[in-house]
């Protein structure tokens, strides 16, 4: 099995899109105002936004985004006016990370874990 794409919530898709877009995510349709979907630039997954009248209450969506040159894309991405809520950190499950959130309050985290993604210490034989 393999996971194919994600799809979230968005009050305004069109500025979902363009916030993604910045992101460096690659629009592959788009059928706006209700629904577009990406690429990833890198691998072969997929992520969409579909229109909704109202967003889910509670904790929401987190969104991981895996990049290795971590630190050079937050510049890149603060030189475009995204506004992050937390700089580049390593974190004691071996990840270095940021956090943002898009224009809907979906929570997303870039981050760069090399082997340790899949593969940390405490893996489970």
């Amino acid at each position: 099995m393999n996971l194919n794409q994600v799809t979230i919530p968005s009050l305004d898709v069109k500025i979902a899109t363009e916030f993604y877009k910045k992101l460096g995510l690659l629009l592959i349709v788009d059928a706006l105002p209700r629904y577009v979907r990406f690429e990833c630039p890198d691998g072969d997954s997929t992520f969409s936004i579909h229109e909704v009248e109202n967003l889910p209450t509670g904790n929401g969506i987190t969104i991981y985004f895996q990049n290795e040159n971590l630190d050079k894309v937050v510049t890149q991405l603060q030189q475009k006016d995204i506004t992050f809520t937390s700089e580049p950190e390593d974190k004691p499950w071996l990840w270095r990370e940021a956090h943002l959130n898009d224009p809907d309050g979906n929570h997303i985290i870039l981050y760069s874990a090399g082997k340790n993604r899949k593969n940390p210490p405490w893996r489970v034989n």
